[in-house]
């Protein structure tokens, strides 16, 4: 198995929570995605508040029945692996944004597991 250390890309896809990929929440279909593909691993984030093209905030607060939160998942993988993914991503994202950034790796292993 390559390592995952040292200089690779950290990849940010910015959605809605409402957004879909095939009746199911884009953000599901993505992480199964990056999964199926053998990617290191992918974590969502739910955020609290934000903004996109459209200028419409969007909020977590009680009062608001439709916020359709900010929903940002990270991935950090190879320049290979990224490029390689990025077509089926065009396919899946409607709106959205992706960020790409070189990022150095430092992993750290549970040693007691062994």
């Amino acid at each position: 198995m390559p390592s995952l250390e040292g200089e690779q890309i950290l990849m940010r896809i910015f959605v809605g929570e409402s957004d879909r990929w095939e009746r199911r929440p884009l953000y599901e279909a993505l992480v199964e995605l990056f999964r199926q593909e053998g990617f290191a691993g992918a974590t969502v984030l739910k955020g609290a508040m934000g903004f996109g093209a459209s200028s419409i905030t969007h909020t977590d607060k009680v009062l608001r029945l439709s916020s359709d939160l900010p929903v940002v998942i990270e991935v950090v993988e190879s320049q290979e692996k990224i490029d390689a993914i990025l077509p089926r991503l065009d396919a899946m994202l409607k709106g959205g944004m992706i960020t790409l950034e070189k990022a150095r790796v430092i992993r750290y292993f549970d040693q007691t597991s062994k």
